[in-house]
């Protein structure tokens, strides 16, 4: 037990090692691929009736969320005002697939946003090649976030 509880805290340390040192661009696409492996749990769970474990995964889901609307600059870009529109619904639909165990909202969810996630990450690509050599700092706020 005493090796498997060490283990889960260097897990736990890297793993906030990791966000505390990432660019905001990272970060972003880490909360994107957190957001999109929590509905997928959550729809396997969905299918197998494991109701706590699919609220589990709908409930960090809706904290994703919650964290990408309150990061995200509306004015920063002419999409952001629609991308904050998206999350409302994709906020809202994630209550009520949970309240309602509709695996289909969370389907529909998981549609609506893997073509954001896949743009995210070939933005972040972008301006790590565009600017090779040169830090992110972390107030930088790239691609419309905080």
């Amino acid at each position: 037990m005493t090796m498997y509880a060490n283990t889960k805290q260097q897990r736990d340390r890297y793993a906030a090692d990791a966000i505390a040192s990432a660019s905001p661009v990272r970060l972003l696409t880490m909360l994107y691929d957190r957001l999109l492996l929590d509905l997928a749990r959550a729809e396997e769970a969905h299918a197998t009736k494991s109701w706590s474990v699919a609220s589990a995964n709908l409930l960090h889901a809706q904290d994703i969320v919650a964290e990408l609307q309150s990061s995200l600059k509306v004015d920063a870009w002419d999409g952001g005002e629609r991308l904050m529109a998206l999350y409302v619904y994709i906020s809202s639909a994630l209550v009520t697939a949970n309240v309602q165990r509709d695996t289909a909202l969370i389907g529909e969810c998981i549609t609506l946003l893997e073509p954001l996630r896949e743009a995210w990450h070939e933005a972040a690509g972008q301006i790590a090649a565009s600017q090779p050599s040169a830090p992110v700092s972390s107030s930088s706020g790239m691609l419309g976030v905080a």
